[in-house]
């Protein structure tokens, strides 16, 4: 370990460590969210997101956008919907998708700003 990584002093501040101990969510709030970013680790999952920003789309127009089977982006569209980050309405024999609600969009917004900074 390189010294800048080792505290040369064992000096701990109770309070501000209580403090912060305190402010921080329960361990399964941190894990559902270590969880949900996960999900935006996948480039094709990010593209399908990306992809329903301004209109919905179905199964066969998400492949042919994206260049990718429909088996591949049903897959996608499963981890994206149990995740709560797409949704889906029936129309006939068609299944369109849409981004579940104004988070999502801003999730992906907030991190190109991140990524761009």
């Amino acid at each position: 370990m390189e010294n800048a990584e080792k505290c040369e002093y064992l000096c701990i501040h109770q309070d501000v460590v209580k403090s912060v101990k305190e402010s921080l969510p329960a361990e399964e709030e941190l894990y559902d969210l270590a969880e949900l970013f996960k999900i935006f680790g996948d480039s094709t999952r990010i593209k399908i997101l990306y992809s329903l920003f301004n209109t919905e789309l179905c199964v066969c127009d998400m492949a042919q956008l994206l260049n990718v089977s429909q088996t591949a982006v049903s897959h996608q569209l499963r981890l994206l919907k149990t995740n709560k980050l797409v949704k889906c309405r029936k129309e006939g024999k068609n299944v369109f998708y849409s981004l579940a609600d104004d988070h999502v969009y801003s999730i992906i917004n907030q991190g190109m700003e991140h990524i761009s900074e």
